[in-house]
């Protein structure tokens, strides 16, 4: 066995439930950020540095709400978790060390902390999987 699926297989049985309900509360913080992105675009749009309709803005706005959305929700129902995951970590990333961080470390500064929390959660769930109660597991039980 290489070392992805060793480390695939301590993360599905070394998997407590209470990690589950926090599993699906990150996919609805996922999804909601997702839908908060749909309904301000513009906010979105000053964000990646694009007020013109230039093509590199216009596709990672798209790129953005769109893997928030469906990443989100894969994630909080645990189909495809560590795929969902690893679609979703270049957005997290650049929301951590690009775009929030220019605000500063401050307490107020929310949106870095939250960025932090889910990144680091994102990290986690990608290394431990989707856990005992998720579409994963049930398929995988099922395979008929």
């Amino acid at each position: 066995m290489n070392v992805l699926h060793r480390i695939e297989h301590w993360g599905d049985t070394h998997h407590p439930v209470w990690m589950d309900a926090l599993r699906i509360m990150l996919g609805v913080i996922l999804l909601l950020k997702g839908v908060s992105f749909i309904g301000d675009t513009d906010y979105l749009m000053r964000l990646v540095g694009g007020v013109r309709f230039q093509l590199f803005p216009v596709v990672l706005v798209h790129y953005v709400a769109f893997a928030h959305l469906v990443g989100g929700l894969l994630i909080a129902m645990g189909a495809l978790t560590r795929f969902a995951i690893l679609i979703q970590l270049p957005i997290l990333i650049g929301a951590v060390f690009f775009v929030n961080i220019s605000r500063g470390f401050s307490a107020l500064n929310s949106e870095l902390w939250l960025s932090v929390l889910v990144l680091m959660l994102m990290i986690i769930f990608l290394i431990i999987g989707s856990g005992r109660f998720s579409v994963d597991t049930y398929m995988r039980e099922h395979e008929r």
